[in-house]
């Protein structure tokens, strides 16, 4: 993922272990820190990469700037998991140290490959006049986390693309690899899924041309395009910077959209689909989210709670960015459904009815059912003394879901709207699992047919849920533990 904070890079042999300690001890003791969700241990965290299972364990690197909560010079951040909810964080794993990717170790994904994990990821390149050249990179890891990098580029820009060409997920079918990126074209400056393929990772790799899978012009840039099968049905997840509303309605400054195929064909590199293109999260801060299909038979997917070129409160404790909790992906009648991993339930501390008021630590987990033909509003994180709270306002009559963070503390990007609604069946009953963790909430609505996700920054005292109504209704609570 490319960003245009230009030259705004510390030389890794600058970088000082003592500023280090004392920035991570700073985001550490922010009230706005996370405490069951991946996030930084300082500066900034975005794209998910290389998210895979490999000897044993599950993978996950984060793109990392430590040093602030800026698009600075990125390395991966190397985390790994027994049950996609429990991850230690091993430090970094890919630096910014070779001429391939001296200007950062840039977005990617991976695949294990006989008994190595292949990491293939963008190289970020600038020359004496700062104009850049994108590599895609690969680089093997062994069982002991140790890793090589290829010495020469994989995929270098074609000359039909802009060098805005970057973010490669690799794939197998057939016997044969295959590598699927986004681009913007040089003629139109719109964006484009570019596809590979190569009969050995190593290359050499041919250009197949972009992915056909809509008729509209999807913005000016494509980024962090994913390709999954879930029972043998082709999901394409990918970010269009630019997209005209009128194709698809959304409200963030960039969207995080998904698109539900019948039949994808790698030869021809044409994706079919009787579906419409959606957005992936009803939230505010999804972006950038990398799925992938498991050994267990699952598919799996975790998202950047964030967005590019905006800024967050915690930006003055310089840290900024988390993930969202590990979600499993499947299908519903052509709909894409996601729900929380079950291991997410082993953080449960001792069970507790909520009856319409608590007092919380702003982690936890609720799960609240609410009658047909009922009106009322959640108060999460609320105060009482002013007034402020994140606000859930619930209509089953109307079928009306709001998710209202518009004075819930500290501001976030008012500019792009306080609410986010979802309209759901009339005069029907509502499922909600409600996950909060501090500055993070997740809703899993009706068993995951939509999920509404985003981060909020209450003020110092504001702790309490309730429920304003007296409505039918009923919620079970649960403390949720640190990892």
């Amino acid at each position: 993922m490319e960003w245009s904070t230009e030259k705004r890079y510390l030389p890794y042999e600058k970088w000082s272990a003592k500023t280090l300690l004392k920035l991570q001890t700073q985001a550490g003791n922010s009230p706005y820190q996370l405490h069951y969700h991946i996030r930084p241990k300082s500066g900034l965290l975005n794209d998910p990469n290389g998210f895979s299972y490999f000897n044993n364990e599950w993978h996950v690197f984060y793109q990392s700037y430590p040093f602030g909560p800026v698009h600075g010079l990125k390395s991966w951040d190397h985390c790994v998991s027994q049950d996609l909810v429990h991850w230690n964080d091993l430090g970094t794993a890919i630096y910014p140290d070779t001429d391939l990717d001296s200007h950062g170790a840039y977005s990617g994904s991976a695949k294990v490959i006989d008994d190595k994990l292949f990491l293939m990821y963008t190289g970020n390149a600038r020359d004496a006049e700062w104009i850049r050249h994108p590599h895609q990179m690969g680089a093997f890891m062994d069982k002991s986390n140790n890793i090589e990098k290829m010495p020469t580029s994989l995929i270098e820009q074609p000359q039909h693309t802009t060098d805005h060409f970057r973010d490669p997920q690799i794939l197998e079918h057939g016997g044969k690899y295959y590598c699927i990126l986004g681009a913007q074209d040089k003629a139109t400056k719109t964006g484009k899924i570019a596809l590979f393929e190569a009969d050995d990772v190593k290359g050499p790799w041919h250009d197949l041309g972009y992915v056909d899978f809509t008729t509209e012009e999807m913005g000016y840039m494509i980024e962090c395009p994913n390709l999954v099968f879930i029972d043998e049905k082709p999901v394409l997840i990918f970010c269009p910077q630019g997209l005209d509303k009128s194709i698809v309605k959304y409200e963030n400054i960039y969207p995080n959209m998904v698109l539900v195929g019948d039949k994808f064909d790698f030869k021809s590199a044409q994706f079919d689909s009787k579906n419409s293109i959606k957005n992936l999260d009803d939230g505010f801060d999804v972006y950038a989210t990398q799925p992938f299909n498991a050994p267990d038979g699952k598919v799996y997917a975790l998202s950047w709670v964030g967005l590019p070129d905006l800024t967050y409160p915690t930006d003055i404790e310089n840290w900024s960015g988390c993930y969202s909790q590990v979600k499993e992906l499947s299908l519903k009648d052509g709909q894409l459904i996601q729900k929380p991993v079950s291991a997410i339930k082993d953080l449960r501390q001792e069970e507790v009815p909520f009856t319409g008021k608590l007092e919380t630590k702003n982690q936890y987990e609720l799960k609240l059912k609410v009658a047909e033909n009922q009106k009322t509003t959640l108060h999460i994180a609320a105060n009482e003394e002013n007034g402020e709270s994140l606000k859930l306002h619930i209509d089953t009559a109307k079928g009306e879901l709001i998710l209202d963070r518009e004075n819930s503390g500290f501001t976030v990007n008012e500019k792009y709207g306080t609410k986010r609604a979802i309209k759901l069946l009339e005069n029907s009953a509502l499922d909600l699992d409600i996950f909060v963790d501090h500055s993070l909430i997740e809703i899993f609505i009706n068993g995951g047919e939509h999920v509404l996700t985003a981060r909020f920054f209450p003020k110092e005292g504001s702790n309490k849920l309730l429920i304003d109504k007296n409505i039918k209704f009923k919620g079970q609570y649960w403390e949720m533990a640190d990892i």
